[in-house]
């Protein structure tokens, strides 16, 4: 590639950057994920509009499972485990068992009724079983439902992309049948064990090495949080572990621990994030190509879609879920709220990449599928969402906590930022009973900052600046998000009002 060229590439990406950026704006006002918008502009500029031509199944393949793995990372950056925790053992069980169950729902139907051989069955059931941690986090976040809802449907969506990706690979390259099925099964757990060892591992190291690494400059610090996250894929990987749960595990330890500029890295995270979708979807909107598309890859992706949608995923839902007394209201909102995305699509090129045949028209297959029950679900979402009861209307009330270090006195200034429902409002600063050694040492109103007296009341939306030394910064944390949940009496009454 010559310098002309690589001008003329780098305009090229710019403008398409920008216009998705862009779009985004657009596509929150429609209520659809942004993923949509992105596929449509990858669509405008491949061979059948503007003309760009791009069929390189294999390259796509592997910028997308790297596209995948900077999202998860994010995903796990930007989650706070106090959401996820309850729901852990439901996501775990949808991630493995439902999605065995899942892909046998949809393959035997779309086997005998309509017709495909069963290798692409299985195959159609699999790819589409994934649920899509971009458009889960992208949609559910911008949505005020019950954390339970919540917290299940985007551990799930983190959880299942590494079962299903081996799952694919096996049937792509006909591993599968070189194995009794308990051996399958064997490898399977075992890749996804290991590979949350390494994460947790990984994580865990990384969150020792942060702590008391004093860097020379803040940018420096949400470098070096993802470049823990890659490690950990990475890593998992060269030990023949699942690199998926690896890096979402290990980005979800990082991301709820008291990093230097924690605020700082997760939105670098997001940005990161944001370049990996915008990218994948538009190169997944370039392989895709409509002059391919025959009528009968319409019918059986309506037909195939319809049969995960009205019933695999609500019986999967319902098998997983109500081992845990999950209340029906929120079940059925699970069972519609299983977004598919870019994974589908990203997992539909493995059988491509691997010349399986028929590949080309499963992937079509899978692309009308998630466009078209996207569109479907998206934008019902926040409907469904009032019509179940599963919404909390208003803000949450806990803080949100940035930290920076500072280290010639061994201590942190921590910002909190006072949520509008949540109960520090009308507090004196005096009644916070912070630790010893900890004050609030600044207190900014309407963008005018001032220092607080004892007797000075907090108000919602107010930013204050807190100096706690290091040693007391988890009790000094704690008390806060405690008072802002409960009030001035928390720690002396058990009351947890909502």
């Amino acid at each position: 590639m010559s310098i002309e060229e690589l001008d003329v590439v780098l305009l090229a990406g710019a403008g398409v950057l920008l216009a998705a950026i862009l779009a985004v704006r657009l596509s929150v006002r429609a209520g659809l994920p942004s993923l949509l918008v992105y596929l449509g502009l990858g669509i405008l500029l491949g061979d059948s509009v503007l003309g760009i031509e791009f069929t390189d199944a294999e390259l796509t393949q592997m910028l997308g499972l790297s596209a995948l793995m900077l999202i998860l990372a994010e995903g796990g950056l930007t989650t706070r485990w106090a959401d996820i925790r309850p729901a852990m053992a439901p996501a775990l069980l949808l991630a493995t068992l439902g999605v065995a169950a899942s892909v046998v729902i949809v393959a035997v139907p779309v086997h005998y009724l309509l017709g495909l051989e069963w290798r692409l069955a299985v195959l159609l059931g699999a790819v589409t079983s994934a649920t899509d941690a971009a458009a889960v986090f992208s949609v559910l976040r911008g949505m005020p439902l019950r954390s339970s809802v919540r917290g299940t449907l985007e551990a799930e969506s983190g959880l299942n992309d590494a079962p299903i990706v081996l799952i694919v690979t096996l049937i792509s390259t006909d591993a599968i049948s070189d194995h009794s099925p308990p051996v399958i099964a064997a490898i399977i757990v075992g890749e996804l064990v290991l590979g949350a060892v390494v994460g947790l591992v990984v994580g865990g190291g990384g969150t020792w090495v942060m702590a008391r690494a004093a860097l020379p400059s803040a940018g420096l610090y949400p470098l070096a949080v993802l470049g823990f996250a890659v490690l950990a894929y990475a890593g998992a990987q060269v030990l023949h572990a699942s690199g998926f749960v690896a890096v979402y595990l290990a980005a979800l330890v990082l991301g709820n621990t008291d990093l230097p500029h924690r605020a700082a890295t997760r939105s670098f995270a997001e940005g990161v994030g944001w370049l990996a979708q915008i990218g994948l979807f538009v190169m997944l909107g370039l392989l895709a190509s409509p002059h391919r598309l025959e009528w009968w890859h319409i019918g059986i992706a309506l037909a195939a879609g319809a049969i995960l949608t009205f019933v695999a995923r609500p019986l999967v839902v319902l098998m997983c879920t109500s081992w845990f007394r999950t209340p029906w209201r929120e079940q059925l909102f699970m069972g519609w709220g299983g977004l598919r995305g870019a994974v589908p699509i990203v997992l539909a090129t493995i059988p491509l990449a691997e010349e399986v045949s028929r590949g080309e028209d499963l992937f079509d297959i899978v692309f009308i599928l998630v466009v078209v029950f996207t569109l479907v679900q998206g934008p019902t979402l926040p409907w469904v969402a009032r019509r179940l009861g599963v919404s909390e209307e208003g803000e949450a009330r806990d803080v949100d906590i940035e930290a920076a270090p500072l280290e010639r006195v061994s201590a942190d200034l921590l910002e909190i930022r006072v949520p509008l429902r949540s109960h520090l409002h009308g507090v004196e600063v005096g009644e916070l009973r912070l630790p010893p050694g900890s004050s609030v040492s600044l207190v900014i109103r309407g963008g005018e900052p001032f220092v607080p007296e004892l007797t000075t009341r907090i108000e919602r939306g107010d930013a204050l600046l807190v100096v706690t030394p290091r040693r007391v910064r988890p009790a000094t944390e704690r008390r806060l998000r405690a008072v802002s949940q409960g009030g001035r009496l928390a720690g002396w009454r058990s009351v947890r009002r909502r």
